[in-house]
């Protein structure tokens, strides 16, 4: 069917096939990365249960835990209040997860557009394809079943790529939006946590030893 479609409804459906292969990357892509992102928040609760956090630690908890210190030294250097000092971990905290979560959506803007656009690109495909058929029938003034089925399957082809594209792009897009939200509900909690404990003067907790290091 694709050989025998109009170049037009051709174009169309090696769109369609492209972009499905862009989306299922993108899908298997952001499959990984969250499995990552969720073991690293469920490190992230325990070091705010336990307050203590090992020198070896990587990835997003070694920088939300590395711009916390930061921020830590700097209100201890400027005698700042222990308020004052929360916050500015917080902040800091907040905004590092914040970083780490916008490169996480890379990629969502494309499923998104994929899964709305996709089925309109099929369909205008099957229109031009099944004008065609109706152009051909009226050159040959035959309407029998042989002549039109034929034209009319190669244009319903491509709203069926168009589908095919599309339905797993919004499942994806609406997956993995609903997972980066409660991470970061889930995340944002023990940064509470951890900046409160951070920020105690005379805490025991490892966090805070190893900003001392730094004076």
């Amino acid at each position: 069917m694709f050989m025998q479609a109009d170049p037009v409804v051709k174009g169309v459906m090696i769109g369609l096939v492209v972009a499905s292969v862009a989306c299922w990357a993108i899908i298997f892509e952001k499959m990984i990365r969250l499995m990552w992102l969720r073991r690293q928040v469920r490190r992230l609760e325990a070091v705010a249960r336990s307050g203590t956090a090992s020198d070896t630690e990587r990835g997003l908890i070694k920088r939300l835990l590395d711009s916390g210190e930061d921020e830590l030294n700097d209100g201890a250097s400027r005698s700042e209040d222990r308020s004052a000092v929360r916050a500015r971990i917080e902040r800091a905290l907040r905004g590092t997860l914040k970083s780490e979560l916008q490169r996480q959506e890379a990629g969502l803007p494309f499923l998104a557009t994929i899964g709305s656009a996709a089925p309109f690109v099929g369909l205008f495909g099957t229109v031009w394809g099944i004008m065609n058929s109706f152009t051909a029938i009226g050159q040959q003034q035959d309407t029998s079943l042989a002549t039109v089925a034929p034209g009319i399957a190669e244009a319903l082809l491509a709203t069926a790529l168009g589908l095919a594209a599309a339905i797993p792009a919004v499942m994806a897009y609406n997956a993995v939006s609903v997972s980066l939200g409660r991470l970061a509900a889930r995340a944002n909690t023990s940064l509470t946590e951890i900046a409160k404990k951070m920020s105690r003067p005379t805490s025991e907790t490892v966090v805070p030893m190893r900003a001392s290091k730094g004076h």
